[in-house]
Formats: structure tokens, C-alpha cells, sequence
């Protein structure tokens, strides 16, 4: 009896739903990753083994580049306006709503208060092109203690946090810690790259 040869198909693969799912979830990231806002300067931070996470709100940020100048920054849209209004009472300097709200939108910033005005009030291209000089830290003009005395009367919640670049001078970074301690505050966190535990043999 002869065999029957059934024919043979080619497999086929259907790629709609494979595309779909693709698509399904690119769009899925797109909305929901928040894109990290621009800093005013890059640091290098040293690297520690120390496994402590800083919270993701209520966090002042000071930041110390490798030319010792020192940046400050705060979350919060909310906080930050009032901090403005605040600082600006207690400076004498009159800010428009829009330079408001360009401020609330700042990551950072290291001007100090007489030029934040004109700072702010410049095109968000310009602004990056500008080289800030610091917020000053020294004993007659410390604008950086008044910022952090401002932020904690605003948002007590606060969390303060010093990212210091790993070629940044000894000196700065004890000047920071020391407006902090005159401040009342001897709590922070230092920002540290991640480093490998050493493993006992």
C-alpha cells in the first residue's frame, strides 16, 4: 500500500502581536520615566561602601565642584517658591512670577542672591552657558547659611544631603559642614558613589 505524503507547510509566525507588546510598552516608559532635570555642574563624587539611601523628596542638596564653588538645591515646586519669597523679604530683591516659576524649575544653582535676579530672567540656553561663581560661603557674606535656614523654616521635613566632588578642597567642604552646625543642624548625609564591600578571606 503506498504511503500518503501530506504536505508540508511552511511555519509562519505572526509578528502583529509581538510588535504590539513593543509598542505597548515603549509608550508605557515614555509616560511614566521622569526625564533628571539639568545640573548646574557635574561632580565627581568618591566612592564608599555605606548602603544608606537619601529619600527622593524633601532634600537640600549641596553640591561642591572640584573649583570649591558650591551649588545649592531643594525639591519641590512649592518649596522652592516660598523659599524665594523668603529669601527675597529678607534680601530686599523683588522677583516677577515668571522668574517664580523659572526658579521653582532650577535642579540647582551656585549665583549669589544680588545676581539670581538677572540669572533668572535669562533665556534657559544662556543660562546654561553661564559659568555660576558660587553661592558665597564666606563669614561676611554667608548666603548658603540663609539658605539652608530658610528651606528648613519652609519645609521642616528637610533632609540635607553634601555631594562633594572627590577633588574638591578640604577646606570648602569644612566650611560647608561648619554653616550647617551654626545652623543647628549636625544631621546630613554625604553623597557617595557606590563601592564593592571588601570580602573577608
Amino acid at each position: 500500500m503506498p504511503k500518503v505524503k501530506v504536505k508540508r507547510k511552511n511555519p509562519s509566525l505572526d509578528m502583529t502581536p509581538m510588535v504590539d507588546l513593543f509598542f505597548l510598552l515603549v509608550t508605557f516608559f515614555m509616560l511614566t520615566a521622569t526625564a533628571r532635570p539639568d545640573e548646574a555642574v557635574v561632580v565627581d563624587t568618591p566612592s564608599s561602601v555605606s548602603e544608606i539611601k537619601i529619600p527622593d523628596t524633601n532634600v537640600i542638596t549641596i553640591t561642591v565642584d572640584k573649583d570649591s564653588r558650591v551649588f545649592f538645591g531643594v525639591d519641590g515646586q512649592q518649596t522652592k517658591e516660598a523659599l524665594l519669597d523668603k529669601i527675597a523679604g529678607k534680601y530686599g530683591v523683588g522677583f516677577t512670577a515668571e522668574e517664580k516659576r523659572t526658579f521653582s524649575l532650577l535642579s540647582n544653582f551656585g549665583v549669589p542672591i544680588n545676581q539670581l535676579k538677572s540669572f533668572l530672567s535669562m533665556e534657559s540656553s544662556a543660562r546654561k552657558e553661564v559659568n555660576q561663581p558660587g553661592i558665597p560661603i564666606d563669614s561676611v557674606h554667608n548666603e548658603l547659611g540663609d539658605w539652608v535656614l530658610q528651606t528648613r523654616l519652609t519645609n521642616p521635613k528637610v533632609v540635607i544631603a553634601i555631594k562633594g566632588d572627590q577633588d574638591a578642597d578640604y577646606p570648602t567642604v569644612q566650611r560647608v559642614i561648619d554653616i550647617l552646625q551654626d545652623r543647628k543642624v549636625n544631621r546630613f548625609n554625604l553623597i557617595t558613589d557606590m563601592e564593592s564591600k571588601p570580602t573577608n578571606l
